[in-house]
């Protein structure tokens, strides 16, 4: 039988969370006494279920039928960042004069080639100070950690109007 010599190889998912290889990219030089007919992978598609290390064998078949095999660990990394999309927002001032935002009110559908851990804001708390236009950062971070950011601007109201408390 052929001698079936395996290469590990590390991959990158493309935006679409997606990566291919060949049988050829597992194949670190095997031989044999007469010619190598076919190399076949176990896997050759992989996505983002496949991120880290993963157990590929290499199938080497000679002139002759024979036939042998390897394992090449087939590492998937995923570096593309999320895409982040923010919307502007306008929020009301409560009675006592404050107000909370969350990440998921900015987001405005924040995508990524695989999946996102989280998203967050650097601003989540206002009082009457910030009356008006502020600017908010949306933070998107995938589970690779890779991250993008977006700012937006969140217009903060006070809509209450005041008690008049007359003296006799």
């Amino acid at each position: 039988p052929p001698t079936a010599v395996c290469n590990d190889t590390t991959i990158y998912l493309n935006a679409s969370g997606s990566a291919t290889i060949t049988a050829a990219d597992l194949d670190g030089g095997s031989y044999d006494n007469g010619f190598i007919a076919s190399r076949t992978a176990s896997q050759l598609s992989f996505n983002c279920s496949d991120l880290g290390a993963n157990n590929d064998t290499l199938f080497v078949t000679d002139d002759g039928g024979n036939t042998s095999f390897c394992e090449a660990i087939v590492t998937v990394i995923d570096t593309i960042k999320p895409t982040s999309v923010c919307q502007p927002v306008t929020i009301q001032l409560n009675a006592s004069g404050h107000a909370t935002l969350t990440a998921a009110a900015v987001n405005n559908g924040s995508t990524d080639n695989c999946s996102i851990a989280s998203i967050s804001i650097d601003n989540t708390s206002f009082d009457c100070s910030n009356i008006g236009a502020n600017t908010v950062t949306l933070t998107v971070t995938d589970n690779s950690g890779n991250s993008s950011t977006c700012s937006t601007t969140v217009t903060v109201q006070d809509n209450i109007a005041p008690i008049a408390i007359c003296q006799p």
